[in-house]
């Protein structure tokens, strides 16, 4: 018999580096489960993903346990590695900051498409390049 929920938390942690802080220690604490057990087997998991912000959703059950989902990187993440820039332009429509290729579009919607709710491929570019045009990223052929 599955064990009843108590709680779901989605929060955004740095990838191998959760540490008890604010805002992750706070939010489990309150949940009253282990937060540096959550930690550990967090940054075990994440270790592959070092310094990128990661989304995950926390189940906690009854009896004070929990499981985790780590999903694929933020698409804004993504696209600045892929782009090799710092951040997003401030005025997206008039100041370009980096570009993009279709091809590394693509490789990116593959990547993110398990968290997309998009039924192929060409959804799940569209996603990605709507979130380049915001962050003033130009896609070029």
């Amino acid at each position: 018999m599955a064990k009843p929920i108590l709680k779901t938390i989605k929060v955004q942690v740095s990838g191998g580096q959760a540490n008890p802080a604010p805002p992750l220690g706070p939010a489990l604490g309150e949940a009253g489960i282990n937060i540096q057990q959550f930690c550990v087997q967090f940054n075990d998991s994440t270790k592959d993903k070092m310094g990128e912000i990661v989304p995950v959703v926390i189940t906690i059950y009854d009896d004070r346990t929990f499981d985790f989902i780590v999903k694929t990187p933020l698409a804004s993440q993504l696209i600045k590695k892929a782009a090799k820039i710092k951040k997003g332009s401030g005025e997206p429509n008039r100041n370009k900051v980096g570009k993009l290729t279709r091809a590394q579009v693509k490789e990116l919607a593959k990547l993110k498409m398990e968290d997309f709710n998009a039924y192929d491929s060409d959804e799940a570019m569209r996603i990605i390049e709507g979130t380049a045009r915001s962050m003033g990223v130009e896609i070029i052929d």
